[in-house]
Order: C-alpha cells, then sequence, then structure tokens
C-alpha cells in the first residue's frame, strides 16, 4: 500500500525538534558513506525550471526523489513559486511507500539543515540573529535555531514593512527581541549569526560587511546557477561548509559564480556539512574565523524527514492507503 500525505497530514504528524535531530543524523550518514546523494540534473520548460533531488540512505530503508518545480511566474498567479511531491520507495520490496506534499517539509527540514551547520559552525557564545528576508522561511529558522544556541535579539530586514509584522506574529511566543533594520549592511553588521532568505538573483549581502567570527547561512537563493544572495567577496572571506560538493557545484550560484568571477578556486568547496559532524574536517577553528554554510538543499533531507512523517502518520492512522497495484 502506498500512504498519501496532503499539506495538513504532514502538519499534524511533523515534530521539528525530531526533523532537526534526523537531518543530523542524516548528514553524518552521508560523510559515512551509509547514505547516497548524486548531484540533481535540471530541465527547464521556458522560465520554469524542474530538479528531480534523490537520495536514497541505509537508516531510512528508502529511496526517495522530490520534485521541485521552481515557476518566477507563479508570483503573478498568486500560487507559490515553488512546489514539490516526494515519492518514497522500499529499499526491501521496491514498492512505493508514500507519496507526499512537498511544502511543509522543504520549509522545515531547510530550516532544520541550517540549524545544525549553526551548531557545529557558530561561536558558542552567539545570541543574536540577522534575517535577510522576514517570511516563512525566516519564521522557521528563527525556531530552529533558537534550539541550537541562546538567542535574545533578532535583527530583520524585508522589503514589506507588513511582512516583519507578520514575522514578530508569528515568533511572539520565543520571547526574543525583534529589531526591524533598515538595510541588509545594517543587519550583517549587527548579528552573529545571519540567514540570507531571498530568491534573490544578484547579491544581497557583501562579505566587505563581515565581521570577525560571524557565521552566514546562504540559504534563499533557488537552485539556479545564475542565483546568489552573497557576492564573490563574502565567499572568499569565509570558510565554507556545503551540504553536498556534487550537488553545489552544479546547482548554486553563490558558489560557482564566485569560482567564475576568481574569488574563490573550485578547491575551496572541499568541506561537507557532514564532515564537520564527525570530525573527519574541522569546521570553526577559531572564535575570529567567519564561516558560511551555503545551502542548496539535497534530497536527503527530504528522506529524512520523509521517513519521520511516514512512520508516525502510519503509527496513528493519518493519512490515505492506496493499492498502486490494483
Amino acid at each position: 500500500m502506498t500512504l498519501i500525505l496532503s499539506h495538513s497530514d504532514v502538519r499534524a504528524v511533523l515534530d521539528r525538534g525530531e526533523v532537526l535531530a534526523a537531518v543530523e543524523r542524516a548528514h553524518a550518514d552521508l560523510a559515512r558513506g551509509t547514505a547516497v546523494v548524486p548531484a540533481p540534473p535540471a530541465m527547464s520548460l521556458g522560465r520554469a525550471a524542474f530538479v528531480p533531488m534523490a537520495a536514497a540512505a541505509e537508516s531510512a530503508g528508502a529511496a526517495a526523489v522530490k520534485l521541485l518545480a521552481d515557476l518566477p511566474d507563479n508570483r503573478a498567479r498568486g500560487l507559490p513559486v515553488q512546489r514539490s511531491v516526494i515519492v518514497v520507495t522500499s529499499a526491501e520490496h521496491g514498492g512505493c511507500e508514500a507519496l507526499i506534499d512537498g511544502r511543509l517539509v522543504t520549509a522545515v527540514r531547510t530550516a532544520a539543515a541550517t540549524a545544525v551547520a549553526t551548531k557545529y559552525l557558530a561561536r558558542q557564545d552567539s545570541s543574536s540573529l540577522g534575517l535577510i528576508g522576514a517570511g516563512n522561511l525566516a519564521v522557521e529558522h528563527t525556531r530552529a535555531i533558537a534550539r541550537v544556541r541562546t538567542l535574545d535579539t533578532v535583527y530583520v530586514w524585508s522589503r514589506t514593512a507588513a511582512t516583519i509584522g507578520e514575522f514578530r506574529t508569528a515568533v511572539a511566543d520565543l520571547d526574543l527581541a525583534i529589531e526591524a533594520l533598515d538595510s541588509p549592511e545594517a543587519v550583517t553588521r549587527a548579528a552573529d549569526i545571519l540567514c540570507t532568505l531571498t530568491p534573490s538573483r544578484d547579491p544581497i549581502v557583501h562579505g566587505a560587511w563581515f565581521t570577525p567570527g560571524l557565521h552566514v547561512n546562504a540559504v534563499g537563493a533557488p537552485p539556479r546557477n545564475d542565483h546568489r544572495e552573497v557576492d564573490g567577496e563574502a565567499m572568499r572571506r569565509s570558510r565554507v561548509i556545503v551540504d553536498s560538493i556534487a550537488t553545489t557545484l552544479t546547482k548554486s550560484g553563490d558558489t560557482l559564480l564566485a569560482i567564475a568571477e576568481g574569488a574563490i578556486p573550485d578547491s575551496a568547496v572541499t568541506t561537507e556539512l557532514g564532515d564537520v559532524i564527525t570530525g573527519a574536517s574541522p569546521g570553526r577553528t577559531t572564535d575570529t574565523d567567519i564561516t558560511l554554510y551555503n545551502s542548496v538543499g539535497i534530497g536527503l533531507q527530504d528522506l529524512a524527514t520523509a521517513r519521520l512523517i511516514i512512520d508516525k502518520a502510519r503509527a496513528n492512522g493519518i493519512g490515505t492507503e492506496v493499492d498502486l497495484s490494483a
């Protein structure tokens, strides 16, 4: 039987703390060689891009493919720019275990991976979070990072004041001081931990603004090699950690454009987050290091989250079971 899980089904069973732990284990599995993440191909139809994000993991007992559709024209239609669905197949018998709406999975696992990177790369005494962008990803990132560092202040910038107001309301229960600043530069200079969460095509954050000891999570740019949120100087000044080298060198405009400009060599991208988690490679070595987690997102994060959701949904009778072979 195949379990069909809608957005509301996912919301009913998803536990953000469990996702964070599962994503951390998944990256360690990747470093140890018990999980596989091939570089995703890209398919384009006009302005629309379709990215199949595949992964397999022994710990999940499954393989999965998330088909991510990135459609900029949806903004004018009042629809999400990115939409996705996840197919999970059993590694034991090859049957389709589940078909899952990817919207909430993507947002939560992305924030969880950022929090894992922050756990291993940000200074232990980091207490301020800077957000470039104040939408739903900002909410998820604030909640996730608050699990790994004791935050007292969030500095935030957005092009829209109303979005900042909605952000304040959404994180009010965290009892953090929220300060809206007037520019990305002001947020960058004020924060201990910085998250870039915009679909920018051109750099919105510049390395010249980085202060010693800063940790940056470059998260928001879509998986297109011509989109970037940080400039070449930002990459040059930082110790760069990525979720997957193969994926980064295929899909990350932040990295690929910095290499093309000569700001960094190919050899600057040699350390994956899993290597830092397992101790195979160092992350931050001093309190003055500038570290940057270049996140493109990988299918393994989706698979780890999907495994949690499938097991919990079945245990609680949530979702719709369908016999695809009938």
